[in-house]
């Protein structure tokens, strides 16, 4: 069931999104580390389940943990568990997830957030399956499949000295590297269908009357940073504020916070909000021209897509003229798109 469950999920047709799933049937029978790399909201935690459920571990427990959910101070026990006394307000023994999940998998999110000291004894059970307890002497033994994940680059952060090569040599006896939603073109509407499905149903209508062309325009052009999970939220909030349920989908709700009221931001947070981000140095050397080019037409596309294709609200958004923006989208060959 919960196999199946997973699987459904796991949707999409692009070609990058089908090699990640080639690439996991192929690494999921093996009893090694696996390493999942992607952007947030890229379905991370999903190809890990799906790694757990294809192998024959499938059957035992799959415990996973939010690195980052929990301060430096508690991870540590809650990895490996304490003994009763081990510090104040430990009264009981405490089974960490190295010591649940024998036997099962391990799921480690956010893994570049912890510290040397957890690094350590992480990479002591990848190579000896053996660690202790907080406050405790006695060795313990665990069978564990380890699947970490992470947005961060860790072969970068090992040559600042910040994340142990050696632990990431352990973790990386193969890396799953998932595609951004704004590289898997044609899979946007399939996702979109779905989720707009499943919040029918929790809405209790009858049927899902689809998107109009407007509201697929909308979903097909936006940048998408937020990837899958922010393409959920925007389709179940424009299902559910939708005026008419039986009429398809016109008005897509991409900004929660769009109102005539909302605060203005501080003049630090624009400026920070509109810096362009800068290339990183290894980047060098670039087409300088061809770079603002594409920086101003994906601009633009995401502009137009937040104002829903709205040409005088755009130019608005973007602090040019009506007439400006007629002129870009000339430029680009954008008029075209409208």
């Amino acid at each position: 069931m919960a196999a199946r469950e997973h699987s459904e999920r796991l949707l999409g047709e692009s070609p990058a999104f089908l090699e990640v799933l080639e690439r996991v049937s192929q690494i999921a029978p093996l009893n090694k580390p696996v390493l999942v790399v992607g952007e947030r909201g890229t379905g991370k935690e999903l190809i890990a389940e799906r790694l757990h459920y294809l192998s024959p571990r499938w059957n035992e427990t799959f415990v996973k943990m939010n690195c980052a959910a929990i301060n430096e101070t508690l991870l540590e026990t809650e990895l490996f568990g304490h003994e009763a006394g081990a510090f104040t307000g430990a009264q009981k023994k405490h089974e960490g997830r190295f010591e649940r999940a024998h036997q099962g998998t391990l799921f480690l999110d956010e893994l570049a957030n912890t510290s040397p000291l957890v690094q350590e004894k992480v990479l002591r059970v990848i190579e000896y399956g053996e660690f202790e307890r907080v406050g405790g002497s006695r060795t313990l033994t665990t069978d564990v499949r380890l699947i970490a994940a992470t947005n961060e680059d860790l072969p970068g952060l090992a040559l600042q000295g910040k994340f142990r090569e050696d632990l990431l040599d352990r973790l990386a006896f193969d890396v799953i590297t998932l595609p951004p939603l704004r590289e898997r073109p044609e899979d946007i509407m399939i996702l979109a269908e779905h989720f707009g499905v499943a919040m029918t149903t929790d809405l209790e209508r009858e049927y899902f009357p689809g998107f109009s062309g407007r509201g697929r325009k909308v979903l097909q052009t936006y940048h998408w940073p937020g990837n899958i999970r922010e393409l959920k939220n925007v389709v179940e909030r424009s299902v559910y504020r939708s005026p008419d349920p039986d009429a398809a989908i016109d008005e897509i709700a991409l900004d929660p916070f769009e109102s005539p009221f909302r605060p203005h931001a501080s003049a630090d947070t624009k400026a920070a909000a509109s810096s362009p981000k800068q290339p990183a140095q290894n980047e060098f050397p670039i087409d300088f021209r061809q770079a603002v080019q594409d920086f101003e037409i994906d601009m633009i596309r995401a502009a137009l897509a937040a104002n829903q294709f709205n040409q005088k609200k755009t130019a608005e958004a973007l602090g040019v003229t009506y007439h400006q923006l007629r002129g870009y989208l000339k430029k680009y060959d954008l008029l075209e798109q409208q």
